[in-house]
């Protein structure tokens, strides 16, 4: 009897996460009320009633806020809004594979630094700044960092910018798993420290659903024109609709406790995923232990082809997804294992977990073999 597959692939959420009948409510309530309102055309920065509720949270002008069709649809703006082709820009390394697509098309000299255990290497930064390479922008994944699940540090966050002041560069903070913390205290934002110099992005999608694509920026009063602007042109706005269904949503007071739902179901879902990994692959690899999100970076002992780590993986009815995808020069993404644990039980966690470590150690054994040779 075949294996089931299970797939430790993208970071999605679970359709037992859905909120359905609390968002027909509101989406029944945002028709009756406010229908001519949200299927007409609208201002590119958004829906005002929900851009408001943003910055009330975040203590800026609403004037600040742009929303778009999702946090992606709103890098690209900005990718396209403040790069030139050839301009440097600063990532970690690894970052979200599709951060890097977008920067990529942009034209953008992207320069990945690596990850530590508490974030990125900040001295490494330093050295490059010092040396002349001055980014346009820092895109950072400050809290539970996709793919890795690491937290950057209080020190490195004021650290990172002070060197953003003194070399005059923006930074890019993605939030989207900010709030969804299971042990621990937070930490300040980029943009708690220093909103002067950070755009940050975040969306609905982890908290509500991705299929409403509702993500926003909060930019610095010298970008938020330009980028409302910018969207205007691209595609007059973004679906209403949508905004008007999260804003009705936050309004109620439900977001608060479809967070608190939603960490008590990932919670064991991380705790299961650790389990597996000390039990699976103890011997094989090294990972941090996440305090949040949606994702644990794996790294392998040995350099594996990644090609034959799906190859394998695929034959036992187990789905990865391509590590080198995650860093800017994709050859060093080889040994490195993404896994999502969001959208599985713990039981088919572990069994994941457990059919990669038997694949992992079948690889390296033949690769000693063939050492030997």
């Amino acid at each position: 009897m075949s294996k089931s597959l299970i797939k430790l692939t993208r970071g999605v959420p679970p359709e037992e996460s859905f909120p359905v009948d609390q968002l027909q409510t509101c989406a029944d309530y945002v028709l009756l009320v406010h229908g001519y309102e949200v299927l007409q055309y609208g201002k590119s920065r958004g829906y005002p009633k929900l851009r408001e509720l943003i910055a009330e949270g975040q203590g800026v002008d609403a004037s600040r806020v742009i929303v778009g069709q999702g946090s992606l649809q709103l890098q690209d703006l900005c990718a396209r809004m403040l790069v030139n082709p050839g301009d440097v820009v600063y990532v970690e390394e690894p970052t979200y594979d599709r951060a890097l697509t977008i920067l990529e098309r942009a034209g953008a000299q992207v320069v990945g630094f690596p990850l530590e255990e508490d974030g990125i290497d900040v001295e490494a930064v330093e050295k490059g700044l010092k040396a002349g390479n001055r980014p346009i922008f820092f895109y950072l994944i400050p809290d539970f960092q996709n793919p890795s699940g690491t937290l950057l540090s209080e020190a490195k966050r004021r650290r990172i910018l002070e060197l953003s002041h003194a070399y005059d560069f923006w930074v890019i903070e993605d939030v989207p798993y900010r709030r969804l913390r299971y042990r621990g205290k937070d930490r300040p934002s980029l943009f708690d420290l220093g909103e002067d110099r950070v755009l940050q992005m975040s969306s609905y999608s982890k908290l509500i659903s991705p299929g409403l694509r509702v993500g926003y920026v909060i930019a610095p009063e010298p970008l938020a024109g330009r980028l409302a602007k910018m969207a205007e042109d691209t595609y007059i706005n973004a679906s209403y609709l949508n905004q008007a269904i999260v804003a009705d949503f936050i309004r109620r007071g439900w977001l608060s406790s479809q967070i608190e739902e939603l960490k008590g179901l990932y919670e064991p879902r991380l705790y299961a995923t650790l389990k597996a990994l000390e039990e699976h692959v103890g011997d094989l690899a090294t990972w941090p232990e996440p305090d949040g999100g949606f994702f644990v970076g794996v790294i392998l002992n040995d350099t594996l082809n990644t090609d034959e780590l799906l190859g394998r993986a695929e034959e036992v009815n187990l789905a990865l997804t391509d590590g080198r995808g995650f860093f800017v020069n994709r050859v060093n993404g080889n040994g490195f294992v993404r896994l999502p644990f969001c959208a599985l039980t713990p039981d088919e966690i572990h069994e994941g977990v457990a059919r990669l470590g038997n694949v992992v150690r079948a690889l390296m054994s033949s690769s000693d073999v063939s050492r030997d040779l």
